[in-house]
């Protein structure tokens, strides 16, 4: 799997993916992790501990700060993947040292929900 690298790092857990782009600050409780935005698919579940898979974040520049909240209080994703990136799910993976990577389309959808991966940005693998 071919990587774009945005924020450096490993990590491994399970995958938490939607096809819908996330509003961080509109979307996201900051302290625990939950998609409070009932119209989302994942509401109700909590992004803490996951690999956050989804297309791309939307709203807000200042949700890279409930990004970065999120990693402050414990409940931030390990790692998140995306197809395109914007510069607030950037800035904020970066500000918390989250690891992001983009990938294909092709890739994206070889992601399954539930499925425990190891990311490794330095192997520029998946496994």
């Amino acid at each position: 799997m071919t990587l774009k690298v945005i924020v450096r790092g490993r990590s491994q857990g399970k995958i938490l993916k939607t096809n819908m782009p996330i509003n961080f600050l509109g979307s996201v409780d900051k302290k625990t992790g939950v998609i409070n935005d009932s119209r989302h698919e994942l509401a109700g579940k909590s992004i803490k501990n996951s690999i956050l898979v989804f297309p791309h974040g939307v709203g807000s520049s200042v949700g890279a700060y409930t990004i970065y909240s999120l990693k402050s209080s414990g409940s931030a994703p390990y790692a998140m993947i995306c197809k395109k990136v914007d510069l607030t799910v950037a800035s904020g993976c970066a500000l918390g040292n989250i690891p992001l990577v983009i990938v294909t389309e092709q890739e994206y959808e070889k992601l399954q929900n539930g499925k425990q991966i190891t990311l490794d940005t330095d192997a520029d693998k998946i496994l």
